[in-house]
């Protein structure tokens, strides 16, 4: 995965496997494939598999299909199908050739499970879903063989083909595999292949009542497709002997191999779509794509950048062990792209008035400052000076803390990118509140230290008459809890994830940015000086006439302490 920013690529056990299986001939290339179910909108685990697969691909000089899971269809939908392309898209990867479904095989899954009742090796089942579970054991009990496994093919295939007919009820009946109900592996002890769902379908409509199963649709789905390595996350280890067994029960000539890499699990974050669908059911944020939210939707809502996510794929690395990662990590590889990438402009977020006493338009001038101190190719904007300044409150001290080199009443400060200012009164109100700075300006020191003295503070600010006035949406993390979903209580179950639901995760202020961001496009990215990288929301970048910026990520992790 070839980027500015990229970490060296290290060498894991897939690669090592891809490599050893070209360096035979067992693959004259690879096919990899992302397999995502159209059921919500992705989120940074499946950024990880994104950038693995699709990096794999690039990396190898092989292809990358885009395959949707589409067996579901009471909770797929065509908005999820379209925020699962975009997201990829907008990761910089390209799938190859057109964007598959799962559902265009239904016709091919259908006849070879045909194929297999045929073979003695699947058959209609009746048991409800209470009694095949108690037909299944434990994990210390072997299962019990259902009473109608023993029905002939004849009837089976009658029985099925009934079932395609909607001569059934919904739930009424299932067609299973004949495997091992004695297996230690729970998921070989006959597992249901087809169910019966009179649901309507985002691609097929009303043409099926009967929808084929994840393990036994992706198999068939992968070999279909000619995938080389097949790549999924632990969970589905136990699911491969499967896997295996399906095809190797079908006349099908290809047989992909699965292999398994462990799942991201993102401190202070959640990575299930079910419970971040929660979120949004709930009104606890305002969609998929909130800023808050550890969608791609919402990263890239919130400012961060393809590169950076990618680099963060890179930097946690795949590996069978566990992988839990903690966000600094995350918001440490997301910083490192933008710092070089985002034009830098001053931005007053928590405003303290200042008075310029001596200020004189005929003397004062203004002074052209680079949007980036190390890419000249970003240009310059103009920093205009008025007698009314901004500036931070945090800037200016009472009773100022040891080694403080910023504003105190009687000393002196350099404003960036102008000239030094002197304060020499403090104006409160009644309540003893700070309510104004009146300072003089050094008209000697624009672009130069002052004569026989040194002035070591730098402030940032703006002029409070060219100043745009900004909504600014301050996003912090979203839970108080590094493992929400993980935590039990004393009785030892689990508890509510949304008990740790933080009530700082957006704080909307208003701010005061140099009038260089006036035209900025949805989602421009900047660099506040001193405050932290910012965006303009991509949705409704200006409201009430004042341009939105969402707060991506601080300068440096404030997290660790």
């Amino acid at each position: 995965m070839s980027t500015e920013h990229s970490a060296p690529v290290v060498s894991n056990f897939i690669r090592s496997t891809i490599d050893a299986d070209l360096a035979s001939g067992k693959h004259a290339s690879i096919v990899t494939r992302f397999p995502p179910e159209p059921n919500g909108y992705l989120h940074v685990g499946h950024a990880k598999s994104i950038c693995l697969n699709f990096g794999l691909a690039e990396d190898y000089a092989g292809k990358c299909h885009l395959r949707m899971d589409d067996t579901n269809p009471e909770k797929e939908s065509d908005e999820y199908v379209q925020a699962i392309k975009e997201g990829v898209e907008w990761l910089g990867f390209k799938w190859d050739g057109h964007v598959r479904f799962a559902s265009d095989y239904f016709d091919a899954l259908y006849d070879y499970a045909l194929e297999l009742i045929a073979s003695g090796k699947a058959f209609v089942d009746d048991l409800s879903a209470e009694e095949m579970r108690a037909y299944r054991g434990s994990l210390t009990e072997p299962g019990r063989e259902s009473p109608y496994r023993t029905r002939s093919v004849e009837e089976n295939l009658d029985l099925f083909t009934r079932m395609k007919a909607g001569e059934f009820a919904d739930g009424s009946k299932t067609l299973r595999l004949k495997i091992d109900m004695s297996s230690g592996n729970v998921n070989l002890r006959d597992p249901v292949i087809y169910r019966i769902r009179r649901a309507h379908h985002h691609r097929t409509g009303d043409k099926w009542c009967i929808y084929p199963m994840y393990d036994y649709t992706h198999c068939i789905s992968d070999a279909l497709e000619g995938i080389t390595h097949s790549l999924c996350t632990l969970e589905f280890e136990d699911h491969r002997p499967l896997y295996d067994w399906v095809l190797d029960n079908i006349s099908i000539a290809c047989h992909p191999r699965q292999y398994e890499f462990s799942r991201l699990e993102l401190m202070y974050a959640l990575t299930s779509k079910r419970k971040l669908n929660q979120l949004v059911v709930d009104g606890v944020v305002s969609g998929w794509d909130d800023p808050r939210m550890p969608t791609i939707a919402g990263m890239r809502r919130r400012g961060m950048s393809p590169e950076g996510i990618r680099l963060f794929a890179q930097r946690i690395g795949v590996s069978r062990s566990e992988n839990v990662v903690d966000m600094s990590i995350l918001e440490g590889a997301v910083r490192d792209t933008l710092e070089g990438e985002s034009p830098r402009v001053m931005a007053v977020v928590n405003p303290l008035k200042v008075t310029l006493t001596n200020f004189d338009a005929a003397l004062a001038g203004s002074r052209s400052a680079p949007f980036h101190p190390k890419h000249p190719e970003l240009g310059e904007r103009d920093v205009p000076l008025s007698r009314e300044i901004w500036i931070e409150r945090d800037d200016f001290a009472a009773v100022p803390p040891p080694k403080w080199q910023r504003l105190i009443e009687g000393g002196e400060v350099r404003l960036r990118y102008s000239y030094v200012v002197k304060c020499d009164e403090v104006v409160t109100d009644a309540s003893g509140e700070i309510t104004e700075l009146r300072c003089s300006i050094d008209y000697d020191t624009l672009g130069k230290n002052p004569e026989g003295r040194k002035v070591k503070g730098v402030i940032h600010w703006v002029s409070a008459e060219h100043a745009l006035e900004a909504e600014v949406r301050w996003y912090d993390r979203l839970f108080t809890e590094a493992r929400p979903d993980a935590v039990r209580g004393e009785d030892g179950e689990y508890v509510d994830f949304r008990h740790f639901l933080s009530e700082n995760s957006l704080k909307t202020i208003t701010a005061y940015v140099e009038p260089a961001v006036k035209d900025a496009a949805p989602e421009t990215r900047y660099h506040f000086e001193r405050v932290g990288y910012f965006v303009t929301d991509r949705i409704d970048h200006v409201a009430g006439g004042k341009p939105v910026f969402n707060r991506t990520v601080g300068l440096k992790d404030t997290w660790a302490k």
